[in-house]
């Protein structure tokens, strides 16, 4: 699939840039409260709720943490209410930028993405400006020790995966979003021990990255990520070294 092969490049999610275990359990306590206001407090009856609560126990967030953000999300306790928003961009080198965040303060957030898009050398665009550069797809991630590919790439194509990439120590296998379940519970089925099942925003094309751009659009990544309300940033950057 183009670009997905540098997808170290591609995607970059908040949970994975952050060092910080406090930025971690809220930005998931976060997904929580959305997930439970939507579909109810019932992970058995709420699919997003139950990826949601997944992701907290995967970072190991006291199970306190995840009922309370379930109670908040459903107006059972006081609490924040969040909404989820997208925006769109341009960086440095033209490099098309997808920014998915939950915020309780549209306008404050509009006005703070506009400044450092501003500030690091990028254009904060108009909705739909880049996101017709990306598809959506689902992506079940298998840690690659000892694992025969053959029998997993079989495996992941009679289940109805798309696509299949091999890393040096991980095994992507990318669905159809509506699929994506479907697929990594006959995976699980047949023995295959996902790490992680999500949607993703895959970009159809990459722009090659080099030098001085490289770092400018770096930065800019960087400070966007930094940002409390973001949860996800993708962009169709392919870094290369000189």
């Amino acid at each position: 699939m183009a670009g997905h092969s540098k997808w170290s490049n591609i995607k970059r999610k908040k949970e994975k840039a952050d060092a910080q275990k406090g930025k971690i359990y809220t930005a998931i306590s976060r997904l929580i409260m959305v997930a439970a206001k939507e579909g109810g407090g019932d992970p058995d009856t709420n699919p997003r709720l139950k990826d949601a609560i997944q992701k907290a126990k995967n970072v190991n967030m006291p199970n306190e943490n995840i009922n309370r953000a379930i109670l908040k999300g459903t107006g059972e306790l006081e609490g924040v209410s969040y909404e989820e928003i997208t925006y769109e961009g341009y960086g440095p080198g033209g490099i098309a930028i997808l920014i998915e965040l939950m915020t309780d303060n549209r306008n404050r957030t509009a006005g703070e993405m506009r400044h450092l898009f501003d500030k690091y050398g990028g254009n904060l665009g108009e909705s739909g400006c880049v996101a017709w550069m990306f598809d959506k797809k689902g992506v079940i991630s298998i840690e690659n020790t000892g694992i025969d590919e053959d029998s997993l790439m079989m495996a992941a194509l009679d289940a109805g995966a798309e696509d299949f990439e091999v890393e040096d120590d991980n095994i992507e296998i990318i669905t159809a979003p509506d699929t994506l379940k479907e697929v990594e519970q006959l995976l699980i089925n047949k023995g295959f021990t996902p790490t992680s099942a999500e949607l993703t925003m895959i970009p159809k094309t990459t722009v090659t990255v080099t030098g001085e751009i490289t770092e400018k659009a770096l930065k800019l990544l960087d400070v966007l990520e930094e940002h409390d309300d973001v949860q996800n940033i993708y962009c169709n950057a392919d870094f290369q070294e000189e």
